[in-house]
């Protein structure tokens, strides 16, 4: 695919340069993301969260696409760097190490990047806490299956998601199978749709596809055997709403912002950062209209207390 780099100015800019801008240490700001911004999921997040920020501070803000290796990571760094940008998204756990080896070089940028270990000074990683999502998820899932038989098929084993998937099922009904498989990275949409397949001829009528880059596929598959799934970091209930349960969201876009303005304040710190639900950048995504009111409703209450105590709903 052909890389690309963009300036983001057009209107916002041309409409009066610095008519809402909080005067602050952001100058401008720069986005990689590994593969595209057209993936209707992780990527197309990181993109909205980077016009949220054009919007919300009035600055230059560029992307660059297929990020996908440490050569072409340092390169784009380097442009970027020469345009004036000093705080840069790495759109991916990958950008850690990245920036571990690089920040030393541009002390006056902040590097952040997702579920990492940033590990400099002027590294930043913001950790989804995602256990609580996949226990959530699962126990929808597990309320919904009508052969009390669910599947979770994940990237890696080390999500959280998968442990919480499983927890959360058993929890909702405990004589509740749940198989559990994993493609081995985020994008092979071929093995994860072989999977599914494997899942659904087993007797799994509930999938949870927690990959980004294959879960769309997934959803495709098992909404043509007409059975049912939940949806993974965007609400894609739009997929068909008798189809996706609900959906474990991941509000990227609004972290986004939320670092910049920390960072425009100069209060970002360093380090390794964690949000939940408590911070607002983990939801629920809509309900399908098959879910009982009564059980949304005991759902919504098991969020609201986790949110306030931290517990979930098999802690004392």
């Amino acid at each position: 695919m052909l890389k690309r780099f963009v300036i983001i100015c057009f209107c916002f800019l041309l409409s009066g340069c610095g008519w809402n801008h909080q005067e602050g240490k952001l100058k401008k700001v720069g986005l990689l993301v590994p593969d595209t911004i057209n993936d209707q999921v992780w990527g197309t997040k990181g993109y909205k969260g980077l016009l949220k920020i054009q919007s919300q501070f009035n600055v230059d803000v560029f992307y660059k696409e297929d990020m996908d290796s440490e050569l072409v990571v340092e390169r784009a760094v380097k442009e970027f760097n020469q345009k004036g940008v000093n705080l840069i998204f790495g759109h991916g756990a990958e950008f850690s190490a990245y920036f571990n080896k690089i920040a030393k070089k541009y002390p006056h940028i902040q590097f952040v990047s997702f579920n990492g270990d940033a590990k400099k000074t002027n590294t930043t990683s913001l950790v989804f806490k995602s256990y609580s999502m996949g226990f959530f998820s699962g126990m929808v899932a597990s309320h919904m299956s009508k052969s009390k038989h669910v599947g979770i098929i994940a990237a890696y084993n080390w999500q959280p998601e998968i442990r919480g998937f499983y927890h959360g099922a058993l929890t909702e009904k405990k004589h509740t199978q749940v198989d559990i498989d994993y493609v081995g990275n985020w994008d092979d949409s071929n093995k994860a749709v072989v999977l599914a397949q494997k899942m659904i001829k087993n007797g799994v009528d509930v999938i949870y596809p927690a990959g980004d880059g294959f879960n769309v596929p997934v959803i495709e598959q098992v909404k043509d055997q007409g059975l049912y799934v939940i949806g993974y970091v965007s609400d894609q209930s739009d997929m068909g709403k008798y189809t996706v349960l609900t959906s474990t969201v991941q509000q990227v876009d609004e972290l986004y912002e939320k670092v910049a303005d920390q960072y425009n304040r100069g209060v970002l710190r360093a380090g390794n950062l964690s949000f939940d639900f408590q911070d607002n950048v983990i939801t629920l995504g809509k309900y399908s209209p098959l879910v009982d009111k009564k059980f949304i409703q005991k759902m919504d209450s098991y969020i609201e207390k986790y949110k306030k105590t931290g517990k979930l709903p098999n802690q004392k």
